[in-house]
């Protein structure tokens, strides 16, 4: 799979199973491949429990919910701070069930990355009245679609040149 057909897992499509903190790390870094940037690992999870970013996994295993709280905390700490994104966790909170806030967060991230691959105009806000948590997340995803295309061209520049690999 490359950039072009890249698509989140939608909470409904995250195992309703619980995964084991191995299984999510490389659920998770599976399914992130293709932005090429980011990835997490079994210490950072550990981290993000022990500081209480993420509630602690019932019988070491990790739920959906936990498991989209990761995907959004691996693709904003691009762009925020720890101390920002639960903030940004506990605005959402308010006004959004967890699979609503995240299933969100994968339209606009795909719809963001494909305007900006594809060289189309960028999608606008329709809705003057959007509440400020919905704008602050739409510009987390701005700001992190352009991180990953700038990786992705980077990485292509590299590899026409022969110092790298294109993904």
């Amino acid at each position: 799979m490359d950039i072009m057909t890249f698509k989140m897992p939608r909470y409904h499509e995250i195992p309703k199973v619980g995964l084991y903190l191995e299984q999510t790390v490389k659920y998770i870094n599976e399914s992130l491949e293709p932005l090429g940037c980011v990835e997490i690992t079994s210490s950072m999870i550990s981290n993000y429990v022990k500081k209480r970013y993420i509630e602690r996994p019932v019988r070491k295993q990790y739920s959906e919910e936990q498991i989209a709280r990761l995907f959004f905390i691996v693709i904003a700490k691009q762009v925020l701070s720890m101390e920002n994104i639960v903030l940004l966790f506990g605005l959402q909170n308010e006004g959004y069930s967890v699979e609503r806030a995240y299933d969100k967060f994968c339209d606009d991230l795909e719809e963001m990355l494909h305007s900006l691959f594809t060289m189309q105009e960028m999608p606008e806000e329709q809705d003057e009245e959007i509440p400020e948590e919905i704008r602050m997340l739409r510009s987390v995803i701005i700001a992190v679609s352009h991180i990953i295309y700038l990786n992705h061209r980077f990485r292509v520049v590299r590899a026409a040149a022969g110092d790298g690999e294109a993904s």
